[in-house]
Order: structure tokens, then C-alpha cells, then sequence
């Protein structure tokens, strides 16, 4: 059975743009669509309707709690960072590296601005005192 479109996209695409920009009141509107269009000798069963629902509220929770945990993240690190500016920093040799000017924050790691505008990458042995 062939569903009609929803919001401009096909059901029938597979990329990973449109799936992303499937939300509830997309699924929703799906739901009726395949439930309008379906046979009415053979009607489908409502339990995996709802089955099907759950499991779709499910996910988007998770991903509105991973969203809200990503922002919580970002706010923490740019407390600590904030905390770090003035303070000196050490290498994994040993050596005094600088005093840090401001702190930069990545996806994946941080790096201090030093006062004389090199770089250090703030990961394992390098020591803020």
C-alpha cells in the first residue's frame, strides 16, 4: 500500500535528512494516513498501532533528554573554563607552560589560550595550578 506524503516527504525515502526531520506530529500524521488508507477487509491490528506510538515516544524522549544533557554539559564546561583563566599550566614534562588568557571549548576537547597566544590542548598530564 502506497501512504501519501507527509510535510513533503515521501514515506518510501531512506536518507537520513528526512528521517531526522520526522517529529511526533509527523508520526501522527502518518498513523492516520496508513489507518484512512488501509483495507477495510483486513483492518490492521489498533495494539501495534499503539505499540508503535509508545515506542515512537519513547525515542523522542530520549532524544530531548540527550539534547537537554548536552546543553547542561556545555554549561558546566564554560563554569570551569571561566575558573581556569589566570591560572598557570604545566605540561606532561613538567614545565611551566604559561598563564592562561581564555579558554577555547570543542566538540571533543579544549584547549587554553595562553597569555603570549599559544595553544595547549587541556587533556592527560597537563596540570592547572
Amino acid at each position: 500500500m502506497d501512504i501519501p506524503a507527509v510535510n513533503g516527504a515521501s514515506a518510501s525515502s531512506s536518507s537520513a535528512a528526512d528521517k531526522a526531520k520526522l517529529n511526533y506530529d509527523s508520526f501522527l500524521r502518518l498513523l492516520v494516513a496508513e489507518m484512512k488508507n488501509q483495507d477495510p477487509t483486513e483492518p490492521k491490528d489498533t495494539s501495534q498501532y499503539l505499540s508503535q506510538l509508545a515506542s515512537f515516544s519513547a525515542v523522542e524522549q530520549g532524544v530531548n533528554t540527550n539534547k537537554k544533557l548536552d546543553s547542561l554539559m556545555t554549561a558546566m564546561q564554560l563554569s570551569q573554563a571561566d575558573s581556569l583563566i589566570g591560572h598557570t599550566v604545566t605540561g606532561p614534562d613538567g614545565f611551566l607552560l604559561g598563564t592562561i588568557k581564555s579558554v577555547k571549548i570543542g566538540q571533543t576537547v579544549s584547549t587554553a589560550i595562553l597569555e603570549d597566544g599559544k595553544s595547549v590542548v587541556l587533556d592527560a598530564g597537563v596540570t592547572i595550578g
